[in-house]
């Protein structure tokens, strides 16, 4: 199974939405002409969050339309700290993307919302770490992997880590007795990032619009390119991934913004 994650567009209402300058309509899409420059075939595009810069209706059929005009393959979401969870839910549209389950032969993706209205921090309802608990129970012997907005450990920027996922402890109490679990995926920090917990997997991916400089103390961006990750998931549990990024293009960011 060859999934493709994508995350933080932060589409506006409008064509016209920047953050920090950059144009990020203008950016996804070139993500998305990467990624069908690049993947000749795949299964699953998941976007993990922040879809929208403030939880408009506009903003996710905009992303869902733009999205589907490059790939006629399945769409997969789950909302960040500036999407509205509620709008995904109800929206209506022909190709609402996944947001709970994505199952192969030997595979299940489980998909967790971990934003609090109102909050940039990421927190599991009682609800959602009992729907995990479910979710695994009945996985029938897939391997797994767990897809979420919000960090679940530091990734060494303080700033950033200031909004982690507030009970990760109560989760991995829950993930540390499940061995079928392979990898726990997040966005969120608009960075890549790679990591272990014993032999768990752990991954970020850059966002597809404003990178985040890695390891720093104050909000910092970096001057890398928006980007995707790939992961092979093999029929044995094995996990190969990579991190591609734009190349040959100059986007108008504020290189020197204490924040957004």
């Amino acid at each position: 199974m060859r999934l493709i994650q994508i995350t933080d567009p932060h589409l506006g209402p409008m064509t016209s939405e920047s953050l920090l300058g950059l144009n990020t309509d203008e950016s996804l899409k070139d993500v998305l002409q990467l990624i069908a420059a690049e993947q000749s075939s795949f299964d699953y595009l998941v976007c993990t969050g922040d879809v929208a810069s403030e939880g408009q209706d506009a903003s996710y059929h905009r992303y869902i339309d733009i999205a589907s005009q490059h790939f006629s393959i399945p769409l997969a979401w789950i909302p960040g700290n500036h999407d509205s969870a509620v709008t995904m839910a109800q929206l209506n549209h022909p190709l609402l993307p996944e947001s709970r389950l994505i199952d192969s032969d030997h595979w299940r993706i489980i998909l967790l919302n971990s934003s609090v209205p109102g909050e940039v921090y990421g927190n599991l309802a009682e609800a959602e770490l009992s729907y995990l608990i479910e979710a695994l129970a009945s996985s029938e012997g897939r391997h797994v992997m767990v897809m979420l907005h919000h960090q679940p450990i530091p990734v060494g920027s303080d700033w950033i880590d200031q909004y982690v996922l507030r009970n990760a402890d109560s989760f991995f109490a829950i993930v540390d007795q499940y061995p079928q679990i392979k990898a726990v995926v997040w966005g969120h920090v608009h960075q890549e990032f790679n990591g272990r917990r014993q032999q768990l997997k752990l991954f970020a991916t850059p966002s597809t619009c404003v990178q985040f400089r890695p390891h720093s103390s104050e909000f910092s961006v970096d001057d890398v390119m928006p980007g995707y990750r790939w992961f092979d998931l093999h029929d044995d549990g094995r996990i190969d991934t990579g991190i591609s990024r734009v190349k040959d293009k100059r986007y108008v960011i504020d290189y020197q913004s204490v924040g957004y």
